[in-house]
């Protein structure tokens, strides 16, 4: 019971941490099945199978707040889904540890850059509303699917940041867009999974732990997503992305560092730095608010976002300068 109750509680973090970032649902919850012992193969299909539900109320809650864009979901997520059948497929018949570093350091670039533009620069406008091609949007996603299903995690890691750095959708519909497409992902790699294992390993009790908790944050973290404002969103995205594939690379063999005082003092050290930077970009988002300055989008709805009576946002700002009333 213990157990349940901390993969429930597990669950429910996790899931208000990916619906607000974008990412994290399954490198937690994966984590903690591997540190209780779980092989990967089946710690991998237990989470997969959980984000099923999760993924879905997930996407319900991002649509009903209008954090979804639909074609990005589908020019993203299909191939996301045939990635993440084969990734299903790959992890249960070999170990990819060999390839953790590699992706962990083209990730941590990423992070570095979205925590660096975002928290410096703020949102980028000139390109948003610009279509996203799927000769950007299929190889995208086959990656990211592949890397989610053979690691446990890596759907919103990969694509999340990909297209915050674009700079062509609002961080809003980033996260909505990525949650919503992982449904097919996790469709995918458990049918993957259980061609391949079957429900060896696979305790279905676990979850349905994982999925209850994942269940009641979904419409919280949809809610709150769309309250966040883009630039303190990306902020925080970045540094979620730095800190994790930091860690990843301090515990490979290109480091070999894990559990030791230099890992908590390199952790540390970035943690100060993340808190300093969502910090900094909440002022600046401020003071551009107060300034009526056009990079500043309204809460909640996109500069071109049809409002609904009575759901005005209560935070608006000017794209040009405002113009003296003529006579």
């Amino acid at each position: 019971m213990p157990t349940i109750v901390l993969l429930a509680l597990v669950g429910l973090a996790a899931q208000l941490v990916d619906g607000s970032l974008g990412m994290a649902y399954g490198v937690t919850s994966t984590t903690l099945l591997l540190f209780i012992g779980t092989n990967p193969a089946a710690a991998s299909a237990t989470v997969h199978l959980a984000e099923i539900g999760t993924t879905l109320a997930s996407g319900v809650s991002h649509w009903k707040f209008g954090n979804v864009d639909w074609k990005v979901v589908l020019r993203v997520g299909v191939p996301g889904a045939v990635g993440a059948f084969a990734g299903a497929t790959v992890l249960s018949n070999l170990s990819t540890d060999a390839a953790k570093p590699v992706m962990s350091l083209i990730l941590l670039g990423l992070g570095v850059y979205l925590l660096v533009r975002f928290t410096l620069k703020g949102l980028r406008t000139d390109r948003l509303h610009l279509p996203l091609r799927s000769r950007f949007l299929a190889p995208l996603g086959l990656v990211a699917g592949f890397v989610d299903a053979t690691g446990g995690g890596g759907w919103g890691p990969v694509g999340t940041p990909a297209l915050l750095a674009s700079g062509r959708l609002e961080p809003r519909k980033v996260v909505g867009s990525i949650d919503t497409s992982e449904f097919l992902v996790a469709i995918a790699a458990s049918l993957g999974f259980l061609f391949a294992i079957g429900s060896q390993g696979i305790d279905f009790t676990w979850v349905a732990a994982l999925l209850v908790g994942g269940l009641i944050a979904a419409p919280l973290a949809a809610w709150l997503v769309r309250k966040v404002p883009g630039r303190v969103l990306g902020s925080a995205v970045g540094g979620v992305i730095v800190l994790t594939n930091t860690r990843t690379l301090l515990r490979s063999d290109w480091v070999g560092v894990g559990d030791t005082p230099t890992e908590d003092i390199v952790l540390g050290l970035i943690a100060l730095v993340w808190i300093a930077a969502i910090t900094w970009s909440v002022r600046a988002y401020r003071h551009d608010l107060a300034a009526g300055r056009g990079d500043v989008v309204a809460v909640g709805h996109g500069p071109t976002d049809p409002v609904a009576p009575g759901d005005e946002p209560a935070l608006v700002a000017a794209d040009v300068d405002p113009v003296p009333p003529t006579r």
